[in-house]
């Protein structure tokens, strides 16, 4: 039947090539039970020792996110030094090391390495040797003791403190929480050159 009145003319594409753009994923079922094989694989293959790596406790970048703390790649040279062990020996007994680190500040130094020497203590080392065991390696007993650890290695207890309730003052109704983060970011800023300034002036005072 031919269509009526002023109408669009029909122009319909029923002729593309769909299949080609259509993506399937019907392996993914068997992928994900072949991951775990092989994880299972891997667990036995290495038994007693973890699966994963310690990881030391650092902050996220930007002063937008560094309130929070994370697991990084790896411990600092300096760390390492702190907690008397070395690099070397440090990758053989499940420790990642970043020797692109720096540490900033002494509290993230003292930190991690006081989380080596905790895994340190925790740790059974095997002997090389079975017939001769040198100091530090683990007894007959201790290795009867040894686990497998699995899933994260010393993971990040949440800390959440919760504040109690209490009544509004008129003081924290006055208080500007976006100012008084600007103000001190300044303060941080300029420290700098109002010290300079300051001894400038300090100094014109003793010429005179």
């Amino acid at each position: 039947m031919a269509p009526k009145r002023n109408n669009m003319i029909p122009n319909g594409h029923f002729h593309k090539d769909w299949q080609r753009y259509v993506k399937t994923w019907f392996a993914q079922p068997m992928r994900k039970k072949r991951r775990h094989e092989t994880r299972v694989k891997k667990a036995r293959a290495i038994a007693p020792r973890p699966l994963g790596a310690l990881r030391p406790v650092v902050r996220c970048p930007t002063r937008r996110h560094n309130t929070k703390v994370r697991l990084g790649r790896g411990f600092s040279l300096q760390e390492l030094k702190e907690a008397g062990i070395p690099k070397k020996f440090a990758g053989t007994v499940g420790i990642c090391v970043d020797h692109r680190r720096r540490n900033k500040s002494v509290e993230s130094l003292q930190l991690n390495a006081q989380r080596l020497k905790e895994y340190k203590s925790r740790l059974i080392l095997f002997p090389k040797n079975k017939k001769k065991t040198v100091a530090g390696e683990a007894k007959p007993e201790e290795i009867k003791m040894a686990t497998q650890l699995k899933g994260t290695i010393m993971p990040l207890k949440a800390a959440s403190k919760r504040e109690k309730a209490r009544p509004i003052t008129e003081e924290a109704k006055k208080f500007q929480a976006f100012g008084a983060l600007r103000r001190a970011y300044a303060d941080i800023r300029l420290q700098g050159a109002r010290d300079k300034k300051a001894k400038e002036q300090a100094d014109k005072k003793d010429d005179e």
